[in-house]
């Protein structure tokens, strides 16, 4: 069993900077691929970016330049520095892991429960 905790998630005005942290713990496996989502009001779950077993990054296109998904060197760890934000990032940040990714596309198999990200204009 994975657990993803999150942390991080705060209000901030447009133009502000947030860091979330997600607290990886349990059996996992160190080729499992490592990602963050976001769920905006009446929106869909959407990938935000990911990294996988080999250090490779991709990105959604909406937040390229501004997000930076990064592992501390034990890989208990995930990170997403965010920047510039904007009122459209306004959402609920999930931490997910899963065994399998490719060119930006992560199967979930574990979810952590969120944290919340609110920028106001």
């Amino acid at each position: 069993q994975v657990h993803l905790m999150e942390s991080g998630g705060d209000s901030v005005q447009t133009g502000g900077s947030l860091t979330l942290s997600c607290a990886i713990s349990g059996n996992i496996s160190p080729s499992f691929c490592m990602g963050w989502f976001r769920q905006g009001p009446g929106k869909g779950r959407e990938a935000v970016a990911a990294i996988d077993k080999d250090g490779r990054i991709d990105y959604v296109d909406r937040v390229k330049g501004r997000f930076t998904i990064s592992q501390d060197n034990t890989k208990n760890t995930l990170y997403l520095q965010m920047n510039s934000l904007k009122p459209e990032d306004t959402a609920m940040y999930y931490c997910a892991a899963g065994e399998y990714c490719s060119g930006g596309y992560l199967r979930v198999d574990y979810w952590g429960r969120g944290t919340q990200v609110t920028v106001s204009s």
